[in-house]
């Protein structure tokens, strides 16, 4: 590898959101019945949230979904510019202008695919409780309409191919199984590493047999407590100890590589980490099978936003 990054070493599918933030008004949530601390998708009562934020000389504006914010992160740690390439479904609107803009200010590379007759997925942050609340009201939208021709078209399917690492979300494939299937042959094919972002509980309770149809292509999976106790009671495990989750996730449904690493965050808890056999064989580290790692504390008063905080961490 040379010091100068490809482009589009890092590849990334998910939902992409043009993020509209806004600080300390607490109104906006009264006026939307939002709660203070919570994610929701938007309903009729909410659409008008997304103009009336645009109008708000203080609002801040990120391209937002969950796999997009993650690359931003990855983009900024690695820091040559395109390093990292999006895609996602986007409307041909001015939301979607916004976004790119952001995406490319933060040295992204966005195949965004367009679409004239549904607008771009768009995500009202409203931080509160000097910054340790956040609500989130998400309106998906286009973001849901990525289709595999897209990923056909020869630069993207040239960028696909000659990836080095492989990203996407639960809450990308729900809404496409069979493009993440094929992004996991692609990954076991080339011998790339897949990385899948646990997303939410409800993805295992609801989308286990999506789930299923690509676990063993992934090599790195990361998630929650909350994620990985779902996981285990689909799969009828009867524990919720989160050591245990985390050393059986190493190790089920494994590849024909037979190598996983999980990690799993309890809030300020210590992170745990598993390796599978493979890596403890081939890897030099010396951890073992399940290893714990403090979470350091951070002063209330050096908290400003905890809104895509889990995105972050799956970043580094």
């Amino acid at each position: 590898m040379t010091s100068a990054m490809e482009p589009g070493m890092v590849v990334g599918f998910c939902h992409p959101l043009l993020d509209m933030t806004v600080i300390g008004n607490e109104n906006i949530l009264k006026r939307y019945d939002l709660k203070s601390n919570d994610a929701v998708l938007a309903g009729e009562k909410h659409m008008s949230i997304y103009e009336e934020l645009t109008k708000d000389p203080s609002v801040h504006y990120s391209a937002g979904g969950s796999g997009q914010n993650s690359l931003r992160f990855v983009q900024w740690i690695l820091e040559e510019p395109n390093s990292v390439t999006f895609f996602g479904a986007v409307g041909n609107d001015r939301y979607s202008e916004i976004l790119k803009r952001e995406a490319i200010r933060d040295g992204l590379d966005v195949k965004y695919q367009y679409h004239s007759d549904i607008p771009t997925g768009t995500c009202a942050v409203i931080v509160t409780n000097n910054g340790k609340d956040r609500s989130l009201c998400s309106n998906l939208s286009a973001s849901w309409n990525l289709t595999d021709d897209h990923l056909e078209v020869p630069e993207n399917q040239k960028i696909i191919q000659n990836a080095e690492f492989y990203l996407v979300t639960g809450f990308f494939l729900i809404s496409n199984p069979g493009t993440v299937e094929k992004i996991g042959r692609i990954a076991d094919e080339r011998n790339r590493p897949l990385l899948f972002n646990m997303s939410a509980p409800y993805i295992f309770e609801l989308y286990f047999d999506s789930v299923m149809t690509i676990f063993s292509y992934i090599n790195i999976i990361i998630g929650n407590a909350e994620e990985a106790k779902a996981f285990a009671f689909a799969n009828n495990w009867e524990t919720t100890d989160i050591e245990i989750i985390a050393s059986k996730m190493s190790t089920f449904n494994v590849g024909k590589e037979g190598y996983r690493l999980v990690i799993l965050t309890q809030a300020d808890k210590p992170v745990i980490v598993a390796l599978s056999k493979y890596l403890l064989e081939h890897d030099s580290c010396g951890w073992g099978l399940v290893s714990t790692f403090k979470v350091p504390e951070i002063a209330d008063q050096d908290i400003v936003d905890t809104s895509g905080a889990g995105d972050a961490f799956v970043g580094g």
